[in-house]
């Protein structure tokens, strides 16, 4: 039926209820027929009735009856229930709009609760009508009335039995609600409960504000976020309506490209005209097509709850011209000295009442602002989060890092900024309209004058608005810039040590941030000249018009009635054509961010058809027809038709560049299909080469989101040789991994990853060299308990890309890969007797023991095999035994495994030293001009006006005053005098501001980078990028303009309460109570907004640092299939963050309701005392005193929001001083160096009882380590995984400082020397290779010290010669963000040439050849006996081939020596070493 839909939008109200209503003991209506009927009946009787009445009674005149007590009580009533009713239909159009902001229809408020209290109020003003008109008509009593009231209170008498009814039962439930809701909602915002007048008033915050005054705010402190606010709700939307955007632009773009291609046959494909032909045509299409428009998408998501503002705002305009209307009237009042007193009174308490009803109107606008703002910004970051996931690999290397992470950062924030003033666009003009029409009243067409200067600086703001659009676009391209270069300098910033290129690197960023200091000074003068232009328009508006007024005719008076209206209204002008330009630049910044986002928002995504997830038709678990893949469009690689049976073990081998991993690529969907079909049965885990490790708990990063199985879990962790490393970890799995995994070795990582896959149970395993980083006889293990045909996947189907030979006789089908082609496929004796390229791969590369005899050498390893097998069947039941115990460290040590700390808020009040800090950055002389110029501006404003008050109460001689001239000159003079103040203020405060910024920001990058390495592992990258990008742009653009602001409204208030003291020194008595009570208002407020403030920026840092994680592992989030688990953790951290925002905004309405009542209640008493006092008093200083106390009220929020707000970001400097006080390295370089040039001459090294710790909790890495080794050695460094191998080598570098014993390298104690000066003069080769975003030659010499031809020489050393020399840019080859354009092979060779270049004495290799192949590993491995073979080399090995002919090998054992002798003396000796080659198959 129509009428239940017209009840309630989801049916659930019906019109009739026989079970409500007749079968029940205790009857009732329903609520839908007590809402229509009842309410309609009585309604449509009066209407029918009431035209026949009115004409009945308009031909039936009794004469007149007087007015009587009950007449006006009939009439008051009346009124009163009309009142009522419109109460209701305003409170429904209210409720409506909380339910507005994208709710479900259900809570859509249904028709009938606008339109039965509507037609209601109709019918009561027409009731209340029809009653004056009978006592009009002489009707003493009246039938139809009477049956009217009746009815009505009839049919109300049953409604509110029904409210009786509902309401006994609420009770319970209400009971119910308040005992049970708390169970599922910790801590709900009383907001949901709080009255109508607590609503408006935000009085149901002031439980928060009172805890936060009485102690610093906690996190427990805060409540829920509303349903409605929260990501779950929001960004859905955004996401929808922006996915539709997008299916329309593309479905009209396929309208233009329909014809367009015409795709050659595959024979002619070959000479490509075709091919060419029609891809031009499909380029030239695409610039027609309709762009999605994300602003559309944002209008339709956020319009309908943002319109309810608009509906606000035009109410608050109008009310604004009040004000100025009341003090004409007084002023009048005043002139007029007959007007009786109770006018007076009348006056001021008018203007009283509307400016309250004005301040409630104007915070209840700015809430649901700033409530848009915050779901806007969720919404956001959300849809940039979503889409990092699904992005193609082409489009990602379009975007960096930095750039996407600033898309959250400070494009969402811009949006946000924006939200609050938007509706300025249209309210701004009606304001101006509205003025010129009042002052048209006031003073004639001499406004015209006004106007015409305001039409004049229209044009100037205009241009300031164009070039600061510019600016902008220039600053974000600068900041993009260095926040992907800090990103880098973070992520490698152990390779910058190790090198000692932080100097290198500092200043590159130094460059970038110098260029975008120019810009940010470009635009300071461009403010300067708009808060010249803003600042002084008003009162060149008014000296234009009162000039005009006063010269056009002599009879022209300017009084103090025309002067102060006026001159009121030029000040509500004031603020309109004040924030137009600021809209403007805002709306332009946003269009700039709209663009960027737009762009993020659009890029190609991942083909989520790519490979097919059916099941596969036969026995193959993965089938490839034809497949041709690319990572990006111009070049294909191309792979034939690959099957792979299930549950086989299949191998893929290749030199190093050949394909390998982008064949996984292709079976994950991660390269863009071409041509041909991918099919990969059941689900799939993935193994990458650089493992992806998160920053959470050992066991998390295993676990990764599955259902914890205890038993399989023990199993996993045992297969990948995980137990002997819980052991070393201080709090077992329990332990905190640290970003990037930094507290583990690179094998240890690795294990972790493949762990992680194990646990994960999946069909399909594609292992991406995974055990190329850990050690020869932990790879054995590994092989066979995890991957082989014994292992714990051996009815799995498994990918292995490998470069370990010896694993290769067990896989059922090797494939092997050049230049991106299958070449050979088949088992291994099968192409061993094919006698291919494979053959003679593994005859060149194979160990020279296996040479002799391949068939022996698979029985010699099946019987290694077995005799290895008892020897782990022997550790892991030994590993069973401490499992128990090593798993239950957790629960004792939880706190110990912990190594990232949060960032941590401040508590209390800033200090003044941090005020006092920025000062000394701007310069204190400089700070001082300032202060004195805005003192002057001030000043000479306020003199203006006193004159202009001294002016109107000159006498009038003949009807006109004769001292005009001299007065006006004056006037112009001082306002002159305005204009050179501001101007130069302006100036030096935005000046001081970029020193201020510029010495900041060095100082901050010079103390990081001064920093150990124990910082960064301990500091979450996201928290120095958060330093280097939002709090910087705080520092740099917010600081200076809030202190303009705080300075400026300061100066205001004093002023005005000078003036108003001067005029009516009985206010004296009022200001300080009023003070008084203003000063607590606003310490309660800045105690908790300083806190709730710190609160959200630090839970900021950790929706950044997720993001940045995703980001690096997107691809094995996708494998496992986690997104959605990613998406609700990233959704989560926003939630958090805007939990700590909400509550700061309505913190700021409560704020601005209270302190505007007490500006209301100043303005009110300076009225009343000029009222009192109005036969002392000139009409001219009371009305400068009255419009100087309108504009009171807004300087005082003004003032305490800028003040909290100046205290509030100030916290920017002190989070980036914070660094200064945190520990640093020994010092780069000393003043008097006493190092011979050429150090090290010979390179011996002398170790002596050397130890050392990486944190002052924990036990000793290396203990007592005393070895002499002579200039010239090879000395190999072997061990077990954690054994201490790489922290010898840190120790060396002086990464981690020594704690005992010492190191001489040429009889010279390292621990004496600066850091620079030892790291430049010693070179390593380092595990991982880590190459930066810049061309290759600045990878391989950042300072510029080496000649092309030196550098060239060390690439073909390196055996990048050829490589390098075919690329189009040369040595100018800009390498990607991590260098992620170039293999893994390849950036180790760039990091050998980088060593070559350097040509040190000694050279120390940490596991540089884990990630190549062997062919690979034998060119570093010649390319080092050559060119280093005067110079003392230590290799850590995990290939023991590698270094059997070296000099002599250190064996370490849980961080002591344990060997220490020629390869050959210890294998006789058969200790560690001998076990070790042993289980390489050496010996």
């Amino acid at each position: 039926m129509g009428l239940d839909k017209f009840c309630s939008a989801d049916g659930s109200d019906p019109f009739w209820d026989w079970n409500r209503t007749w079968h029940v003991g205790n009857p009732d209506l329903t609520q839908c027929f007590q809402n229509t009927v009842l309410v309609w009946v009585p309604c449509l009787y009066l209407w029918v009735c009431a035209p026949i009445y009115f004409l009945y009674l308009k031909s039936h005149d009794r004469g007149y009856i007087c007015m009587t007590h009950l007449n006006r009580a009939k009439t008051a009533v009346g009124f009163l229930l009309w009142i009522v009713c419109w109460a209701d239909v305003f409170y429904s159009f209210w409720e409506r709009s909380q339910h507005d902001s994208g709710a479900s229809s259900s809570s859509t408020q249904a028709p009938v609760y606008l339109v039965s209290p509507t037609m209601l109020g109709i019918t009561m003003l027409l009731a209340t009508l029809l009653t004056q008109y009978e006592r009009l008509k002489g009707v003493q009593s009246s039938g139809v009335m009477l049956n009217f009231w009746l009815v009505a209170v009839l049919c109300a008498t049953v409604t509110f039995r029904s409210k009786i009814i509902q309401a006994i039962n609420e009770n319970y439930r209400h009971f119910i609600f308040y005992f049970i809701s708390p169970l599922f909602n910790q801590n709900p915002c009383p907001e949901i409960g709080a009255s109508f007048l607590s609503r408006i008033s935000f009085w149901w915050i002031t439980g928060l504000i009172v805890t936060g005054y009485k102690r610093p705010l906690e996190q427990k402190d805060l409540w829920c976020l509303n349903s409605e606010d929260r990501s779950q709700r929001v960004v859905p939307q955004l996401v929808r309506r922006w996915n539709n955007e997008c299916l329309k632009a593309r479905s009209k773009g396929h309208e233009k490209t329909l014809y367009s291609p015409k795709k050659a046959p595959r024979g002619e494909r070959k000479e490509g005209v075709p091919v060419e032909e029609s891809e031009i045509l499909i380029m030239k299409t695409p610039q027609k097509t309709r762009e999605p428009s994300l602003f559309w998408a944002l209008c339709l998501t956020f319009g309908p709850y943002f319109l309810i503002s608009s509906l606000y705002k035009i109410i608050q305009d109008i009310l604004m011209f009040v004000g100025p209307n009341i003090l004409r009237l007084l002023i009048q009042f005043v002139n007029d000295s007959s007007a009786p007193s109770w006018q007076g009174y009348f006056y001021t308490a008018l203007l009283f009442v509307c400016t309250c009803f004005q301040t409630l109107i104007l915070q209840k606008y700015f809430h649901v602002c700033f409530v848009t703002g915050m779901r806007l910004r969720t919404a956001i970051v959300g849809a940039v989060y979503r889409k990092a996931l699904v992005i193609s690999n082409a489009a990602r290397r379009t975007s960096t890092v930095g750039e996407i992470v600033n898309l959250m950062s400070v494009d969402a924030q811009r949006f946000m900024d924006l939200i609050t003033y938007i509706n300025m666009i249209w309210s701004a003009p009606l304001q101006v309209i509205l003025a010129l029409y009042f002052l048209w009243q006031n003073l004639g067409p001499s406004v015209l004058a006004g106007v015409a200067v305001m039409v004049l600086m229209v044009p100037i703001n205009g241009v300031i608005a164009m070039k600061t659009k510019t600016y902008q676009v220039a600053q974000m391209k600068s900041k993009d810039n260095r926040i992907k270069l800090m990103n880098e300098v973070l992520n490698g910033i152990k390779v910058l040590k190790l090198y000692a290129w932080e100097l290198a690197f500092k200043d590159k960023v130094s460059a970038i941030r110098e260029s975008e200091l120019r810009v940010l000074k470009k635009a300071a003068y461009l403010g300067a000249i708009s808060t010249f232009t803003w600042v002084c328009a008003p009162f060149l508006v008014a000296l234009s018009t009162f000039t005009v007024y006063v010269m056009i005719d002599e009879r022209n008076v300017l009084d103090a009635q025309k002067a102060f209206v006026s001159l009121a209204l030029f000040n509500i002008l004031r603020f309109p054509l004040n924030m137009l330009p600021m809209v403007i630049s805002s709306m332009v910044q946003a269009s700039v961010s709209m663009k960027r986002l737009c762009v993020f928002l659009s890029h190609e995504e991942l083909q989520e058809d790519s490979v097919e997830r059916m099941a596969v038709a036969g026995s193959d678990s993965i089938s490839i027809e034809d497949g041709v893949f690319s990572w990006c469009r111009n070049d294909a690689p191309t792979l034939k038709s690959v099957r792979i049976p299930d549950g086989s073990l299949v191998a893929v081998v290749g030199h190093v560049g050949s394909g390998k991993s982008s064949l996984l690529s292709a079976l994950l969907g991660e390269m863009e299909k071409l041509e041909g079909s991918v099919s990969v049965k059941g689900s799939v885990a993935y193994v990458p080469q650089q493992a992806w490790i998160q920053n959470a708990t050992l066991k998390d990063n295993i676990v990764f989101g599955q259902e914890r199985k205890e038993s399989w879990y023990h199993r996993v962790v045992e297969a990948c040789a995980l137990l002997p490393d819980l052991e070393i970890l201080p709090a077992g799995d329990g332990t905190e991994i640290g970003e990037k995994g930094v507290n583990l070795s690179g094998g240890q990582k690795q294990r972790v990853s493949l762990a992680r896959a194990v646990y994960c149970d999946c069909a399909v395993y594609l292992l991406d060299d995974p055990l190329s980083a850990v050690d020869a006889h932990v790879g054995k293990h590994i092989f066979e308990k995890v991957v082989g045909p014994q292992g714990v996947l051996k009815d799995r189907t498994r990918v292995l890309v490998t470069h370990g030979l010896s694993f290769l006789p067990q896989a059922d089908l090797i494939l092997v890969m050049v230049e991106g082609e299958i070449t050979e496929r088949g088992s291994y004796l099968e192409l061993m007797a094919r006698d291919g390229a494979f053959a003679e791969f593994l005859r060149t590369y194979a160990n020279k023991e296996q040479e002799d005899d391949e068939s022996g050498d698979i029985c010699y390893l099946h019987h290694h095999h077995h005799h290895h097998q008892q020897q782990l069947n022997h550790t892991s039941t030994s590993a069973v035994r401490t499992e128990g115990e090593v798993l239950g460290k957790k629960a004792k040590n939880a706190e110990v495994g912990r190594i990232t700390e949060a960032d941590k808020a401040n508590t209390g009040r800033v200090k003044l030293s941090v005020f006092w800090e920025y000062m000394k950055a701007i310069g204190v002389v400089l700070s001082c001009v300032s202060i004195f110029l805005f003192f002057s501006h001030h000043f000479a404003s306020l003199f203006s006006n006193y004159w202009l008050s001294l002016w109107t109460d000159d006498p009038v001689v003949n009807g006109t005053q004769p001292s005009r001239e001299m007065r006006l000159g004056v006037y112009g003079a001082l306002g002159a005098s305005q204009g050179i103040a501001v101007f130069c203020y302006s100036i030096s405060v935005s000046i001081g501001g970029i020193l201020a910024s510029r010495y900041l920001h060095q100082s901050m990058l010079y103390n990081v980078l001064r920093s150990p390495m124990s910082f960064f592992e301990r500091t979450p990258s996201g928290n120095l990028v958060n330093r280097f990008s939002k709090e910087t742009d705080t520092i740099d653009s917010i600081i200076p303009s809030i202190i303009k602001m705080f300075m400026g409204s300061m100066f205001n208030v004093v002023g005005s309460c000078v003036v108003i003291l001067i005029a009516t020194p009985l206010v004296a008595i009022i200001i300080p109570p009023l003070g008084i009570l203003y000063f607590f208002v606003q310490r309660f407020y800045v105690a908790s907004s300083r806190q709730l403030k710190r609160l959200e920026s630090v839970s900021r840092s950790p929706v950044y640092t997720h993001f940045n994680e995703t980001l690096l592992g997107a691809s094995v989030i996708r494998a496992f299939g986690e997104q959605e688990r990613f998406i609700r953790e990233s959704d989560g951290r926003v939630d958090h963050n805007q939990k700590a925002y909400y509550p700061s905004i309505v913190a700021n309405r409560w704020l601005a309701v209270r302190l505007e009542f007490v500006g209301n209640c100043i303005v009110m008493f300076a009225a009343l005392f000029a009222v009192m006092a109005r036969e002392s008093l000139s009409p001219g200083i009371m009305g400068l005193s009255i419009s100087y106390a309108l504009q009171l009220t807004a300087s005082l929020t003004w003032l305490v929001r800028m003040s909290s707000d100046l205290e509030t970001n100030i916290v920017a400097v002190e989070r980036v001083k914070e660094y200064e006080d945190t520990e640093k390295e020994a010092d780069w370089r000393h003043d008097q160096s006493s190092l011979p040039p050429g150090w090290p001459t010979a390179g011996n090294i002398d170790i002596r009882g050397f130890g050392l710790r990486y944190r002052e909790d924990q036990e000793l890495a290396v203990r007592n380590i005393t070895v002499a080794i002579h200039g010239g050695e090879k000395v190999g460094i072997v061990g077990r995984t954690g054994a201490g191998k790489s922290s010898l080598t840190l120790g060396l570098f002086r990464i981690i400082e020594a704690c005992e014993g010492e190191i001489h390298i040429d009889g010279v104690n390292i621990a004496t020397l600066g850091l620079h000066e030892l790291r430049s003069r010693i070179t390593i080769i380092p595990q991982d290779p880590v190459l930066f975003s810049g061309s290759l030659r600045m990878n391989l010499d950042p300072f510029d010290g080496y000649s092309d031809e030196e550098v060239w020489r060390a690439l073909e050393l390196s055996h990048l010669k050829s490589f390098v020399s075919g690329l189009p840019d040369k040595l100018n080859h800009e390498c990607s963000e991590g260098g992620e354009n170039l293999s893994l092979g390849q950036r180790q060779l760039v990091c050998l040439a980088r060593a070559l270049l350097r040509k040190t004495k000694i050279l120390v290799l940490d596991e540089a050849t884990a990630a190549v192949d062997l062919e690979t590993d034998n060119l570093i491995q010649s390319t080092i006996r050559t060119q280093f073979d005067d110079c003392t080399v230590l290799t850590i090995a995990h290939r023991l081939n590698t270094i059997m002919d070296y000099t002599r090998v250190l064996v370490l054992d849980k961080g002591e020596m344990a060997e220490f002798d020629s390869p050959s003396t210890l294998i006789t000796k058969r200790g560690i070493f001998y076990k070790m080659a042993k289980d390489s198959g050496l010996v």
